[in-house]
């Protein structure tokens, strides 16, 4: 059966390198695995999305509304954007940080107020947490890409810890590795 994931944020945040570290851990448990960025501009500031596919044989990268198994988000308002394409009684890990989109920014419009209520209030379930704190804690805003895999790992109870630790060594570049396996096991164990 495959499973669906949707990796949605904001163009600088990092998730191309989430979609990369996932696809080698999924890709190192024996699975058919298709990843694919989809919509948006890798530029700061524009949405990107990135569909990763998994299973004994995926055949196609896309993924449409109301079949997304686990929607990963960097950004609350991304969340919300894409929250359609969640299945019914699928998983939303949230950052709670708030990036303003350009017609906030010039005045035009206001960033929604109660995002994650108004989230949950249509049954999604929603963890969300503020992973850019832990990603500081870490020791790099730029690792709450690994926070937020961290926390994804908790949903993967089947993969073994040394598949996520393999995938940081082989993705990662040397010098922020251990920044990185911190940001991952602080997402992992956020709550704890």
């Amino acid at each position: 059966m495959t499973k669906n994931i949707m990796i949605v944020g904001v163009g600088g945040q990092g998730t191309l390198l989430a979609s990369k570290l996932l696809g080698h851990v999924l890709l190192g448990q024996g699975m058919d695995v298709k990843v694919s960025e989809v919509h948006g501009m890798s530029q700061r500031g524009g949405s990107v999305v990135t569909y990763v596919r998994y299973g004994e044989k995926v055949y196609s990268p896309v993924i449409d509304k109301g079949e997304a198994d686990i929607i990963l988000s960097f950004e609350k308002l991304e969340a919300a954007r894409w929250l359609e394409y969640l299945k019914p009684g699928g998983q939303m890990i949230v950052n709670t940080q708030e990036m303003e989109p350009m017609p906030v920014v010039t005045g035009q419009a206001v960033y929604p107020e109660r995002l994650v209520e108004k989230m949950q209030e249509t049954g999604a379930r929603v963890d969300a947490a503020d992973f850019l704190a832990l990603a500081r804690e870490a020791g790099s805003d730029k690792a709450v890409n690994v926070a937020l895999l961290g926390r994804l790992s908790r949903y993967f109870p089947e993969v073994p810890e040394e598949a996520w630790q393999e995938a940081i060594t082989a993705v990662v570049p040397e010098r922020f590795q251990e920044l990185n396996r911190k940001a991952f096991a602080l997402g992992k164990h956020m709550g704890e």
